[in-house]
């Protein structure tokens, strides 16, 4: 028997191939030195992967735009727009992450190289999950991210907050890798295939006479999806993990592990079970509700400033899934916008929580940022603005991306959801404000001055000027979300 090997396209695997071909520098380099690595060195590399997968993510545009969308590896890959558009947001998330672990190591007196090493693991697993076309390479994507994670979070051996929170995103997230692929065994049965694209020809050609497998595979992808971007009732893991895991690793997840698992879940539900609207959207429908509103809810009621933003960032997960609600180009192009925006202002709010934490990444108490504004300008002011722009006020790159989603599922069909979403985001609205202004009160004015590094700053800088910039030029991303449509879709 003979064995063909598929056609490779490697300018659509570039990516992937930059970010593991750093890890394996790293990883060699580490083995074979007599000495370790230094932090300095470790934190080049990983810049200089991710900003190799920016610059490809040019080239790749270009190609697309020239050549158009195409799939590779036997359908398997898919470049387009929308794949090129998320893999770049995680070539920026990944430099601004590195510099906030690199500040944070060096505090923490803490190796980086192992970090960098898995860091670049678990954004590779991301980037494929945004190309990936087959409910198989999704899976697999899904693993090379999960487990690079489960270490990072454990990463801080000092603390054994650290290790717990890796063992429970460890049993939570192996439950969750299972559920999805017997979700998408079940799909197979259904419909004889994984790829997405001929999931999605089979059922506008066909009409189920017994659409219970389909349904019902259709329902543990939504689980295992569900879980990864931290959606209720799926959600339990997320306050303990944010909490424990170490300040850089928490802000990585919240926005890389978004991208990856959002984009993975766009393609699924909109390339392929498109046709299949009327029975996924009342699931959604529900989803929506509590996610917004267990997000909003339960964070009024946080004293510890990681746990608080691990439900702030619930709540944003039910706004981005108003994007897939909708189900329509527009809804997916909203989704993309959010996640375009949402990268840089979380990983820099991250920055300030780490820097907030003191060199044993302890001190969270949301108390402890009382009078931060007047005993350091810059830096509460900073914090401020990133606060206001995540409760969606106007002028910044939060207010739109919640526009756009509400506008996407309003023109859908969903007015309802979209005023339930607006009435939990008033309620969000309220402790991100009630947090802003403890910022500027008269309180703890003795407290110690907090050092801040340039990498850190750099970080801080780039998110607020990207949150202030665009949000009243909203223009260049909104039109790059739009222009970067999927390949596959009904």
């Amino acid at each position: 028997m003979k064995l063909v090997a598929p056609s490779i396209h490697y300018l659509a695997i570039a990516p992937e191939l930059a970010l593991l071909g750093g890890a394996l520098l790293l990883l060699f380099a580490s083995a074979l030195r007599p000495s370790r690595i230094s932090n300095l060195q470790a934190t080049v590399v990983t810049a200089a992967s991710s900003i190799a997968v920016v610059v490809i993510a040019f080239f790749q545009w270009s190609d697309v735009a020239s050549h158009g969308a195409r799939t590779t590896i036997d359908h398997a890959i898919a470049l387009d727009g929308f794949s090129i558009v998320a893999s770049a947001i995680v070539g920026v998330g990944l430099l601004l992450s590195t510099l906030v672990a690199h500040d944070w190591a060096k505090r923490a007196n803490v190796r980086n190289g192992e970090f960098s090493i898995l860091a670049l693991a678990a954004s590779s697993g991301a980037v494929i999950m945004a190309q990936a076309n087959d409910l198989v390479v999704i899976f697999i994507a899904l693993e090379i991210l999960s487990i690079g994670l489960y270490v990072l979070v454990a990463f801080d051996r000092h603390r054994a907050a650290s290790s717990e929170a890796a063992l429970k995103y460890f049993l939570m997230g192996g439950f969750a890798s299972a559920v999805f692929i017997y979700g998408a065994a079940l799909v197979y049965g259904a419909t004889g295939t994984t790829n997405l694209s001929s999931i999605s020809y089979f059922l506008g050609k066909n009409e189920l006479l017994r659409p219970g497998l389909l349904i019902a595979g259709g329902a543990l992808l939504l689980v295992g999806f569900s879980f990864k971007v931290a959606a209720a009732p799926f959600h339990s893991w997320a306050p303990d993990v944010y909490q424990g895991a170490p300040s850089p690793v928490t802000g990585f997840m919240a926005s890389i592990v978004k991208v990856g698992a959002f984009a993975a879940f766009v393609r699924v539900l909109i390339s392929a079970l498109g046709t299949q609207q009327d029975t996924w959207r009342p699931i959604f429908w529900v989803l929506i509700v509590l996610t917004t509103f267990v997000g909003a809810g339960l964070a009024l009621v946080q004293r510890d400033a990681k746990r608080l933003l691990a439900y702030s960032s619930i709540n944003h997960a039910g706004f981005m899934l108003l994007g897939l609600w909708a189900g329509t180009v527009r809804g997916a192009a909203a989704t993309l916008y959010y996640l375009i925006t949402y990268a840089p202002l979380v990983i820099a709010t991250f920055a300030i929580v780490t820097l907030m934490g003191g060199p044993n990444d302890t001190s969270h108490a949301v108390e402890s940022y009382r009078g931060l504004a007047r005993r350091q300008p810059w830096l509460g002011g900073a914090f401020a603005i990133l606060l206001l722009a995540q409760a969606g006020a106007p002028f910044t790159t939060g207010f739109f991306a919640k526009f756009s989603v509400l506008s996407a599922a309003v023109d859908a069909g969903g007015a309802p959801i979209a005023i339930i979403a607006m009435v939990a985001a008033s309620i969000a609205f309220f402790f991100y404000l009630r947090w802003t202004l403890s910022l500027y009160a008269e309180d703890a004015l003795d407290a110690p001055r907090i050092v801040v590094p340039w990498p850190t700053a750099l970080v801080i800088a780039f998110g607020v000027v990207t949150t202030i910039v665009f949000g009243i030029w909203v223009g260049p991303f909104a039109d790059l979300a739009h222009k970067a449509t999927l390949l596959f879709l009904p």
